[in-house]
């Protein structure tokens, strides 16, 4: 039952070059994750391994329209693969939000790149490169890479929860993966832990991302230090509190500062909750936490555990091994490389 961090064995960030001269055969997979601060295009051996990576900022991006901006990152990886001889076999996107993996359309919304709504990204990375591409839901990408070649390797049965500026989640269940019926199968960052608490961005109140995703802790902990007036963590972003940040705040926390304290408290008993709300309803062998917000709740795990067990059956917690695996944008290309994997096996059956 217990946490361990690093788990999925993913590997460094690759040196450019220094790994191609190994490569030979098996032909290359692209995946690309879509991210609020960048968006990243790796080239990715069947087995996980990033060999090399291109990125653009999501900013810039929107610049010259996200589509095309996906595109050109495509190619620029594409063109690196086809200088070493090899051959790419297929492309896989994760996106935010819901997403019609079918038909490899991005629904709404898609937060960081709103000008993806409703584009057939899939037809349309297919129609220019003449090879197979898949979308989905990024967390959904990220739950197959690490079934496939992760933390949850082997298992029939996984849970991803993803804490990063927001909160997301991906299921896979005696080895499918839980789209649901239009798209938001998994979403547990939207799901309350608190029926009356503080309204969220999705439109519902008390949801897991209000407490423990970034932007929810930042949040938190900014509305806190305008009620308290001296509070030792406004003093500490300078007296602005639009200079507060999740990671501010869980440094303070581990000096003891009040405010700061009272809002990882939150967080860590709101995860807890969730993760005994996912252990009594699915009953799944692994859960990993993972996303930015990961490596500040490592230290917590204990807490964590102690406020899952205050809801969860003990048995099915002490059968589910969680773990938790510090964000990468390493972890979520390969993610979306095994979406190819997993697409390409699904609709060949």
């Amino acid at each position: 039952m217990g946490m361990s961090r690093g788990a999925t064995g993913s590997p460094g960030r690759p040196e450019r070059g220094g790994v191609w001269g190994a490569i030979s055969g098996p032909p290359i997979l692209i995946g690309l994750d879509v991210g609020g601060t960048t968006i990243a295009a790796g080239a990715v051996t069947p087995d996980g391994e990033v060999l090399l990576d291109e990125r653009v900022a999501t900013r810039d991006a929107k610049a010259v329209g996200t589509p095309a901006a996906i595109e050109a990152l495509v190619e620029r990886v594409r063109a690196a693969v086809a200088a070493r001889g090899l051959t790419v076999a297929g492309i896989g996107v994760g996106v935010p939000g819901p997403v019609d993996a079918e038909a490899g359309v991005v629904g709404d919304p898609a937060p960081h790149a709103p000008d993806l709504v409703d584009v057939p990204l899939a037809q349309r990375l297919a129609a220019r490169f003449g090879i197979p591409a898949f979308v989905d839901n990024d967390v959904n990408a990220l739950a197959l890479g690490e079934w496939r070649f992760g933390a949850g390797r082997g298992a029939r049965s996984l849970v991803v929860l993803a804490a990063g500026t927001g909160f997301g989640g991906g299921v896979i269940l005696d080895g499918r993966l839980v789209r649901g019926v239009a798209g938001f199968g998994g979403e547990f960052g939207h799901a309350p832990v608190k029926f009356d608490g503080p309204p969220c961005w999705c439109g519902g109140r008390g949801c897991l991302a209000v407490y423990a995703s970034g932007r929810g802790i930042t949040e938190a902990a900014r509305a806190r230090v305008a009620r308290e007036a001296g509070a030792a963590l406004l003093q500490a972003a300078g007296g602005d509190a639009q200079r507060i940040t999740a990671e501010l705040v869980f440094r303070m926390a581990t000096d003891g500062e009040p405010v700061a304290a009272a809002v990882v408290d939150e967080a860590c008993r709101a995860l807890g909750a969730m993760l005994a709300t996912i252990v009594n309803g699915l009953n799944p062998e692994v859960v990993v936490v993972t996303g930015g917000v990961a490596g500040s709740l490592a230290a917590l795990e204990k807490r964590i555990l102690a406020a899952a067990a205050e809801h969860a059956f003990a048995r099915a917690l002490a059968a589910t091994r969680i773990t938790i695996v510090p964000g990468d944008k390493r972890l979520t290309m390969r993610g979306a490389a095994a979406l190819v994997l997993y697409e390409r096996a699904r609709r060949a059956a």
